[in-house]
Formats: structure tokens, C-alpha cells, sequence
């Protein structure tokens, strides 16, 4: 039977969400969250059959993402024989899941390093506590803002999404994200999450208030029983140390429940990746591209 792929919408969240409980590795990509939001931007269908949900990728090339659900007991052969052909695209590919097509299919994939798409993994004990020459410099910024700002902590909520709207298109404006095709994407799906803030249901999150202006905001999902995901995280530069603030604050108030926090990935921005990496990360969700050679 063909896959029939259709466009990925907010009624089968519940049932989508089902199916991803079952992968026996959970990465940020495949979040609902991540999905929907980002699905306009990447060109994103999904089909659904039995066991699986395929997911399809056609912006900026058609490609398949890992399929979705309970990866132990599939005919993988048969699979890649009924539905896919020579020289077709896998790409974040969670290295359980290729350690199954290892397994099983072998002679049928060629595998490659995707570095970009790993997913950075931090102990949310550390990021609270911040001890050490690690982490000195990130604690003597949240500090001086500490000491520098009058200014309220306060969780996320339906009375915070206008705020973050406009500060995420005032953040556009100061990092010029129209001459950025990635920026520019971002807010795109950031607006289009935020707007559906409330059906979205596994969202929490938190802002930082000053002088009754936003100056900070982070969107968060509890992932699994100890992960927590960070989607989002934007501050306002002209308050030194907002982002170090609104990370610790955030995990002290209500990440603590969690022992790790996934951070997603550095998708080979290297600004984007010493600053990733300087949060001192204690593993990586590693990812794969795999492209199917034919039998």
C-alpha cells in the first residue's frame, strides 16, 4: 500500500504524540511542536500507516525524516522496497534507530555524520547552580544582571503571548532578520506557535519583565519523564546578561523537576555552536543522514 502524505495539522496531535512515545530515542526534531511549527517552513507532510508516521521534507530538497513509532519489529526491507527507491534521502536519522537499520539493512544504506543536527544535552542541575570555573563567567553575567535590573520573573501564559510577539518583532529588528533567511524562518514559526499557544498544549515557558517591557522569554515542552526541551530563547541585548538570566531563572523555577535539558541543535551556525558549547554539554542525541543505495 502507498503512502499517502497530507499536511501535518493540530487534530492529530494526540495521536501523533502516541506514536512518538513509542521511539525508543526521543529527539527535539520530532517533537509535535517542532513539527507543526516548523512544518511551512521545511514544506513537511506526514502519512500514516500501521506502525509508522513517515514524515516528508521538500524545502530546501525532498528528503524523508525518520519515521515515527515503535522502530523494533519492522520488516525495514520490505518497507524501503514497497515505498522508497535508490538513492533516497534520510536525513536526522536518531543513532538507535540506525543502529537498527545497522542490523537489519545494512548492505542497503550509506551513512553520513550529520554534526549540525545533534541535539545538545545539559544536566539542569548544573545550569541552576552554575559552580565552577565552567560556568564562571555565565554566573558573574546573571549577577550583574541580578544587580543591575529591577526586574520580575514570571511564568509563561495566554497575557504573555502578545508581549512576546512584539518582542520577538522587535528582536527581528535588532538582529536584521530579514537579511537572514534562517531568522527569518524562526520568527515565522515562533509567531505561528505562539499564536496557537493554547492548543499547543505541552508548552510552558517564562519572561522576564523590566520596567514593564519584556526583555526576555523562553517557550519550553516537558519531553519525557527527565528531559525537558528548550524551543525558544530570546533576550534583549541592550540588558547584559538577560540570556544568562532568563536560563537559570527558568530551570530553577520550573525545570527542577527534570535532570537533563535538551537545547536542540547548532544546525552548523557556529556562532550558534561556541555558544552551545560553552554551556558545557554532557552528551549529545546524535543524528545520521542515510541514503538508501538499492538492493
Amino acid at each position: 500500500m502507498s503512502l499517502i502524505f497530507e499536511p501535518i495539522t493540530l487534530d492529530k496531535q494526540k495521536q501523533y504524540s502516541e506514536y512518538f512515545s513509542m521511539c525508543s530515542q526521543k529527539t527535539s526534531d520530532y517533537s509535535f511542536v517542532n513539527l507543526w511549527g516548523w512544518a511551512e517552513e521545511y514544506g513537511l507532510t506526514w502519512a500514516w500507516s500501521d506502525k509508522l508516521v513517515w514524515i516528508k521534507q521538500t524545502v530546501p530538497e525532498k528528503l524523508y525524516w525518520a519515521p515515527v513509532g515503535l522502530w523494533q519489529g519492522v520488516d525495514w526491507r520490505r518497507c524501503f522496497d514497497e515505498h522508497f527507491t535508490t538513492n533516497t534521502i534520510f536525513s536526522r536519522i536518531p543513532e538507535s534507530l540506525l543502529q537498527i537499520w545497522k542490523d537489519t539493512v545494512s548492505p542497503l544504506i550509506t551513512i553520513e555524520e550529520s554534526r549540525g543536527d545533534w541535539d545538545y544535552l545539559y544536566s539542569v542541575n548544573d545550569l541552576i547552580e552554575l559552580k565552577g570555573k565552567r560556568f564562571h563567567k555565565k554566573k558573574n553575567l546573571l549577577n550583574q544582571f541580578k544587580k543591575n535590573y529591577d526586574f520580575e520573573y514570571v511564568p509563561f501564559g495566554t497575557d504573555m503571548i502578545h508581549k512576546a510577539m512584539q518582542m520577538q518583532e522587535d528582536w527581528c529588528v535588532w538582529r536584521d532578520c530579514e537579511s537572514s533567511e534562517v531568522l527569518t524562518a524562526e520568527n515565522r514559526a515562533i509567531s505561528r506557535i505562539l499564536s496557537k499557544w493554547e492548543t499547543l498544549q505541552v508548552l510552558t515557558g517564562a519572561a522576564i519583565i523590566v520596567d514593564q517591557q519584556m526583555v526576555a522569554y523562553t517557550i519550553a515542552e516537558g519531553f519525557t519523564k527527565d528531559t525537558l526541551v528548550i524551543h525558544f530563547e530570546k533576550g534583549n541585548q541592550d540588558y547584559k546578561g538577560v540570556y544568562q538570566a532568563i536560563n537559570q531563572m527558568f530551570l530553577e523555577h520550573s525545570g527542577n523537576e527534570f535532570e537533563w535539558v535538551n537545547r536542540e541543535q547548532d544546525l552548523d551556525n557556529q556562532g550558534l555552536r561556541k555558544a552551545k558549547l560553552s554551556y558545557n554539554p554532557v552528551d549529545f542525541l546524535k543524528k545520521y543522514r542515510v541514503i538508501l543505495n538499492g538492493a
